[in-house]
Formats: structure tokens, C-alpha cells, sequence
């Protein structure tokens, strides 16, 4: 008789791509799932339902949607995250959705977070979050304000490090400190498009 003193994990558990206890927890609830990712220069925001076959996408979205809806800055800062989070719940609105509970998969969360800009982007489109609302950052935050603030302030205070720092958008003739007029139009026209 032999005994077996060692299992082997599930393929992506060993690649630490999925933590199966909490996604059985998540599926259990019965909600549609919000489940964001993040790469160094973006965002992708999906709705799944469980399905026994294969899970369902309800809505997705990726932050470089937001280039059709006239955004040109940064598709990895904070109001990209916000932006790419209303698109998706105003997709997401279009098909039905009311309720979603957050999968960050295996990110390690942070109060006021690009993630929580995400999650608060999907609740101003409409969609109800299971969430606490003082985790989520300030309107400020998501706005791009305080990039625009910076920029001014380096721009008078040290030039040549402001060209450094905004170099990609100066290449592409885009001010800095015009980002949260940018940032007023690409969510107007999300929330008046009928997806």
C-alpha cells in the first residue's frame, strides 16, 4: 500500500495567477464579478458571471478605449483608472448589470488605490458596489488634479526637470496642466454615449 504525502497544486496556483479559496467565496456570493487588472501602462477592467463552462463577460473595458474617447494622457495614472472603470459600468449599465462585487485577484489591496479609482469610476457610472466608500479615493484625486498641480508648480519652480518629467506628453503637444479638462470631457462624453 502506498500513501501520498504530497499534492500537487493546480497550475495556476503554483504560477500564483489564481487563489482558488477566494474565488469559490466570490462565485458563492451569486453576484457578477468586477474584476480589475493592471499593467505598468494600463488598466483592464471586465464583468464576469459564473458560468460551469467558462465564465461570461458581461463588460469590459481597457484603458486604451479611452484614446477614442479623446483621452491622450497616461493610460496607468489615476484618472485613467477612474475613466476605464465608467466606461466599463456604462457598458456594463447597457447590459443589464445592477450589482458586482471587486475581484482584485491577487493584488495586494491599499486604501485610495488606482484599483479603488477603478471600482469608484463603476459606481459613478451606476452600478452598485460591494464596497466601503471610505476606501476609495477623493474626486480631486481621480480628476487629475494633483497632476496638474504638480506640474504647474515644477514648471515654475524647475524647468528642465518638468520637461524631463512630462517629456512624453510635451512630444505629443499635450500640457499637463490641462489634464482635468480633458479628463471633464472624456467623462461626459462616456456618460452621454449610449452604449
Amino acid at each position: 500500500m502506498t500513501s501520498k504525502n504530497f499534492t500537487v497544486k493546480y497550475r495556476r496556483r503554483r504560477e500564483s495567477k489564481t487563489d482558488y479559496k477566494l474565488r469559490r467565496t466570490l462565485l458563492a456570493s451569486g453576484i457578477p464579478r468586477l474584476v480589475i487588472r493592471k499593467s505598468l501602462n494600463n488598466f483592464n477592467i471586465q464583468i464576469y458571471n459564473f458560468d460551469l463552462i467558462g465564465d461570461k463577460v458581461l463588460a469590459a473595458a481597457h484603458s486604451k478605449d479611452l484614446i477614442k474617447e479623446g483621452w491622450k494622457y497616461s493610460g496607468s495614472d489615476y484618472p485613467a483608472a477612474y475613466l476605464t472603470g465608467l466606461l466599463c459600468g456604462a457598458k456594463a449599465k447597457k447590459a443589464g448589470v445592477k450589482k458586482v462585487i471587486v475581484d482584485f485577484g491577487l493584488y495586494r489591496v491599499v486604501k485610495r488605490s488606482k484599483l479603488f479609482a477603478a471600482v469608484k469610476g463603476v459606481l459613478d457610472a451606476g452600478i452598485d458596489v460591494v464596497c466601503s466608500k471610505e476606501v476609495l479615493p477623493s474626486e480631486e484625486t481621480c480628476s487629475g488634479k494633483a497632476i496638474a498641480y504638480y506640474a504647474k508648480l515644477l514648471f515654475v519652480e524647475n524647468a528642465e526637470k518638468y520637461k524631463k518629467q512630462f517629456s512624453n506628453y510635451l512630444k505629443k503637444s499635450i500640457k499637463p496642466e490641462d489634464i482635468q479638462k480633458v479628463f471633464s470631457k472624456v467623462k461626459e462624453d462616456i456618460l452621454n454615449k449610449k452604449w
